[in-house]
C-alpha cells in the first residue's frame, strides 16, 4: 500500500471513529437529560424505550466501526483472495498431471 492510500485509509478510519464517538456522546448526553426529566416529572418507563432502541443502534454502530474492520476488513479480504488463488492453482496443477 503506497503512502497516499495509507493516508486515505487513515483519514477514512479517523472519520469513522469520530462519528462513532460523537454518536456515543450524544447518546449519553440525551439519555442523562431524559433521565433527569423523567425523575423530575415523577417517573415512568417512557424514556427507557429511547434508551433501549437507541442503545441497540449504538451497539450496531460500534460493531461496524470497531469490530467489522478488523474481522472482515480489507486485509482479511486480500488474504482470502490470495488463499483462494493458491488453492485454485493447486487444483489446476493436480488436474494437469
Amino acid at each position: 500500500m503506497d503512502d497516499q492510500k495509507k493516508r486515505e485509509w487513515a483519514e477514512r478510519r479517523a472519520r469513522e471513529l469520530k462519528a462513532f464517538y460523537s454518536h456515543l456522546i450524544a447518546y449519553v448526553t440525551v439519555n442523562v437529560v431524559l433521565f433527569i426529566i423523567n425523575f423530575a416529572i415523577g417517573g415512568g418507563w417512557w424514556f427507557y424505550w429511547v434508551t433501549i432502541f437507541w442503545g441497540i443502534a449504538l451497539i450496531f454502530h460500534a460493531i461496524d466501526v470497531l469490530i467489522k474492520g478488523k474481522f472482515l476488513g480489507k486485509n482479511w479480504e486480500e488474504k482470502k483472495v490470495k488463499k483462494l488463488m493458491e488453492e485454485e492453482g493447486n487444483k489446476t496443477d493436480e488436474n494437469e498431471e
